[in-house]
């Protein structure tokens, strides 16, 4: 595979990344629950003990959704530059990562936005839902060995990929179907004579 065609489908790869990733932040800004703080009439902002539980519960969504994402842009990657060798491994990885570096910062756009100033600007009676973000960055991980999980069994326990041939399947009765030989025409094949 030459070098451009790698770096044209490097661009595609990063493309479906990224579309991967802000449709993984719409899945973690609409199914995340969001414990809220209750504004007390002294003004004080009050969680309740269930509200706790549910602070990492945006970790472990963004862990399940880059777990799928992962393992579908490795498999992608995989079937596009399986011809490269090693580098397939590491383009799967990157593409994983940057899938989560988008879900993680659209998520964020999305979500309720800084609590700070939303806790600021709360009156008593009012109810302040925490803002939706990443507690634990290494959650991000969870993309990165998901994308690169494919690439590595199918190249542990697939067939050995040649690739000298590169991407481009084998032309039916080329000189590589016939041990490296001439294809045999019609025209070359003698007519048996019967025994007398």
């Amino acid at each position: 595979m030459e070098t451009p065609r790698i770096a044209t489908w490097i661009g595609v790869l990063a493309g479906v990344a990224a579309a991967v990733g802000g449709l993984g932040a719409l899945v973690w800004w609409r199914w995340t629950p969001l414990p809220t703080y209750h504004i007390e009439v002294d003004s004080s902002a009050v969680m309740a003990e269930g509200g706790q539980q549910l602070i990492v519960a945006a970790d472990a969504l963004f862990a399940v959704i880059g777990l799928f994402a992962g393992l579908l842009l490795g498999a992608l990657a995989w079937s596009w530059f399986k011809w490269v060798g090693w580098p397939a491994a590491i383009i799967a990885t990157c593409a994983g990562l940057g899938a989560g570096l988008v879900c993680w910062g659209v998520g964020q756009l999305l979500g309720p936005g800084p609590f700070d100033q939303r806790l600021a600007a709360a009156r008593p009676g009012d109810v302040v839902p925490i803002s939706l973000q990443l507690h634990a960055p290494s959650a991000l991980a969870v993309w990165a060995f998901a994308a690169v999980a494919p690439t590595l069994f199918a190249s542990s326990l697939g067939p050995e990929v040649d690739k000298r041939r590169g991407p481009a399947p084998a032309v039916p009765g080329s000189m590589a179907d016939h041990g490296g030989t001439e294809p045999v025409r019609s025209s070359d094949r003698s007519t048996p004579r019967p025994s007398d």
